[in-house]
């Protein structure tokens, strides 16, 4: 067997592993480099650590330091209030207002797992409440997520684009976010019409402080590490929580916001963070600032104003991610150093049809998302792709980065996906088992529909 088929064999086993054990798929990678760029390919440890990814370390941990900040102080739930109280309580608005929330927090830097965990609780609290289609509100929690995903200050984004840049290929972040936004808003639209949104229209609920008004349902909110095991996988611990939810269990780790030890900062420090996250969007995009070195160093002047507030930030830092994506990073570059990602890339391109190979690289994506990590299908079979777009096929290298972009991640709607799986744990009043039935239904068409979808809008048609 030659070393470039032991590579490919070793990585497709690290998706089977993570999927079906709590196993981090970042932990997986970090070993399957070691072994296989020192028994396969010859390489010295020296030169394997070399493909540490640090600039996109330092990212991952400032933009999720930030975001850690801001949900601590209230800043997210006092966005959340004011949205509600923006559209006067009208019923149908409240699922756009958490497409758009989620969307806006996973566009400025949070990761989407983090994301939906925050919001999909209050929407779901909102579905119960006034009789909406939980399974609507709960795919346009996600779809918003996803939406919002690849902007270039995103997780998604970040990667992306940096492995595009890194192969030297044509670069439009603009194109990538927008592609996502679109499909995944055309699709919300969809669902609404198709789910009982428009029998919503016109219905009214009193407003907070209003009588008979009711507040943000509260929100569940995971606290800091507190014993010597800080994460683990985190498609995992959704399904644990769930399992947890489900059983009326209490989990150490997760307390009602309004029991939290400290629930929120004054609305002049909720300000503040506000005016730090668009500082961010500002200095990364009109002045090409580093997104590590900028959010961390809004982080921590936030920090130094309420020390006792956000001390416990660092340890919300989403580090099982941040593992993940580095150990996939570095086992591409394993990957890339001994040869792997020509060759594939060669392969693919050798097709006879580059149209059916390019379509072939989107369904992978999609079908290997469904089960795994969107995080780590894009950090590992973008590089695998960049030969074939480079060998002078015909395709559009910037319609394709789109489509494979949002084929791998617009499947993070099953239930074996991290955000699905949150949807499924704090979706109210439900038959669990029917929910579950229905997200893995809709899961399953997604999977094979939005390849060909995207494939013939930024493919073939652009």
């Amino acid at each position: 067997m030659t070393p470039h088929l032991i590579s490919i064999y070793a990585l497709c086993a690290m998706f089977v592993v993570a999927t079906i054990w709590p196993v981090n798929m970042g932990v997986l990678a970090f070993v399957g480099a070691f072994l296989v760029g020192t028994l396969a390919a010859g390489l010295s440890t020296k030169e394997i650590i070399a493909g540490f990814p640090g600039g996109l370390f330092l990212t991952l941990v400032g933009i999720t330091y930030l975001f850690a900040i801001a949900q601590n102080n209230g800043t997210i739930d006092w966005l959340v209030q004011l949205a509600v109280r923006a559209v006067r309580g009208r019923i149908a608005a409240i699922p756009w207002i958490m497409f758009g929330i989620t969307g806006a927090l996973t566009a400025v830097g949070a990761v989407s797992p983090a994301a939906v965990a925050i919001i999909a609780p209050i929407a779901l609290g909102f579905a119960a409440k006034y009789n909406i289609n939980p399974l609507l509100m709960g795919l346009l929690v996600i779809h918003g997520a996803q939406g919002g995903g690849f902007s270039p200050i995103s997780i998604y984004g970040g990667i992306t684009n940096t492995v595009v840049a890194k192969a030297g290929l044509p670069l439009n972040e603009l194109f990538t976010f927008f592609a996502s936004l679109g499909v995944n808003l055309a699709v919300a639209v969809l669902l609404f019409v198709l789910m009982g949104g428009l029998r919503l229209m016109g219905t009214k609920a009193a407003l907070a402080g209003a009588p008979g008004g009711t507040d943000v349902p509260p929100v569940r909110v995971t606290l800091p590490q507190r014993g010597p095991q800080a994460f683990g996988d985190a498609e995992a611990e959704a399904l644990t929580e769930e399992r947890k939810l489900e059983k009326g269990l209490d989990d150490p780790l997760v307390e009602d916001r309004a029991e939290a030890e400290t629930a929120g900062g004054s609305r002049l420090y909720q300000g503040l963070t506000l005016v730090g996250l668009i500082a961010l969007a500002v200095l990364v995009l009109a002045f090409n600032l580093d997104i590590g070195f900028v959010s961390i160093t809004i982080g921590l002047a936030l920090s130094l104003v309420a020390p006792n507030l956000q001390k416990r930030a660092i340890g919300q830092v989403s580090w099982p991610e941040i593992m993940l994506i580095t150990g996939v990073s570095t086992y591409v570059f394993v990957l890339e150093k001994m040869g792997t990602i020509g060759f594939v890339g060669n392969s693919v391109a050798g097709l006879a049809s580059p149209m059916m190979a390019a379509l072939l690289l989107c369904f992978i994506g999609a079908v290997v998302s469904a089960f795994a990590s969107s995080t780590a299908v894009l950090g590992s079979l973008i590089p695998l792709a960049v030969p074939f777009l480079q060998a002078g096929t015909g395709v559009n290298p910037v319609g394709f980065i789109g489509a494979m972009a949002v084929s791998s991640t617009i499947v993070d709607v099953s239930p074996f996906s991290t955000n699905g799986a949150i949807v499924l744990a704090t979706a109210k009043n439900v038959d669990r088992d029917a929910f579950f039935r229905k997200l893995m239904g809709y899961g399953a068409l997604v999977t094979v529909v939005a390849p060909v979808v995207v494939w013939l809008l930024f493919i073939v048609i652009a």
